[in-house]
């Protein structure tokens, strides 16, 4: 039975859609039910009930299901084993990543990887949360880069950085002025967040509470982009990571005050236990470890750099 057809029918059930399953295949969704068909006639069995809405799975496409999965890992890792004996870097490293880690971070990551292993590349989505910790549950993604991370018994966790975090505010906000702020200081002000199921809103709460703050929240966002774009434009203030707010910074549109006591966080990779690393992803991970260009020289908070 050739990989393609196993891949187009586990990512069928992945998507929940025979269209969105053939797309990420290449084929037409008349094709790939043509396939979903011929295995049917093969096995003697349904595999897909098709009378409900999405389709669910029969017991024996439940069996096939985890079949293709389990047989699909099983080519992931041998693959990896015969880069490994060749003695070469090569191959794709696929990443799932929050959105707060940066795409003008990313693309630096990506150049460097590139220069230093032409042979292998980075493949980068960026998700929600719980879809990064999805996505390399299921083998859509080797390494997942998150804020917070969890492990479990499917899930390791590597440590990458512990990040301070500031008040972000408009440089035209009246806390912009100051050189330090306390939570106190918060008081009163419109707050742009998080929405709530995230695990950085739910520290940012904490926080507050630990410090007997309450804030009035403006409005609430589940991404990093659109959190700072309201802040920019005057509509709140937020407490952000200083790393993801440079380029904003470097244009004026932010300004980052301290906040005493410090609020961190941080940030790590999570991956399948027991997975085995292609020397692509082991050469990606040793990348990450490495101090950014620069690093040490980074803007402190306050006014943005001249």
């Amino acid at each position: 039975m050739l990989f393609d057809h196993l891949q187009i029918f586990r990512d069928i059930v992945r998507t929940g859609s025979l269209s969105r399953g053939a797309a990420l295949n290449g084929v037409s969704q008349s094709a790939a039910s043509q396939r979903l068909h011929e295995l049917e006639q093969r096995f003697g069995v349904c595999l897909l009930d098709r009378s409900t809405r999405p389709f669910t799975l029969t017991p024996a496409g439940r069996l096939y299901y985890d079949f293709c999965r389990d047989a699909l890992r099983r080519k992931q890792e041998f693959d990896a084993a015969l880069v490994e004996v060749r003695g070469r870097v090569e191959g794709a490293v696929r990443v799932a990543s929050i959105y707060s880690v940066g795409i003008s971070e990313m693309a630096r990551l990506r150049v460097e990887f590139g220069a230093r292993f032409p042979d292998a590349h980075l493949e980068v989505e960026y998700l929600r949360p719980d879809k990064v910790y999805e996505a390399v549950l299921n083998d859509q993604a080797d390494v997942g880069l998150v804020s917070y991370p969890e492990g479990n018994k499917d899930l390791a966790v590597l440590s990458w950085r512990d990040e301070e975090m500031a008040l972000a505010a408009s440089p035209a906000h009246i806390l912009a002025y100051r050189s330090r702020l306390t939570p106190a200081d918060l008081a009163g002000h419109d707050f742009i967040a998080f929405d709530p199921d995230l695990p950085i809103r739910r520290a940012i709460d904490r926080y507050l509470r630990e410090h007997g703050i309450s804030v009035p929240i403006a409005m609430h966002f589940d991404n990093i982009q659109m959190v700072k774009e309201a802040v920019a434009l005057g509509a709140g203030v937020s407490i952000l990571p200083v790393r993801a707010m440079r380029e904003e910074m470097r244009l004026r549109r932010l300004t980052a005050i301290p906040i005493t006591p410090e609020i961190r966080r941080p940030v790590g990779v999570i991956h399948r236990r027991r997975k085995r690393f292609s020397r692509a992803v082991e050469s990606f991970l040793g990348l990450l470890q490495e101090p950014p260009p620069e690093d040490p020289e980074e803007a402190a908070p306050g006014q943005p750099p001249q």
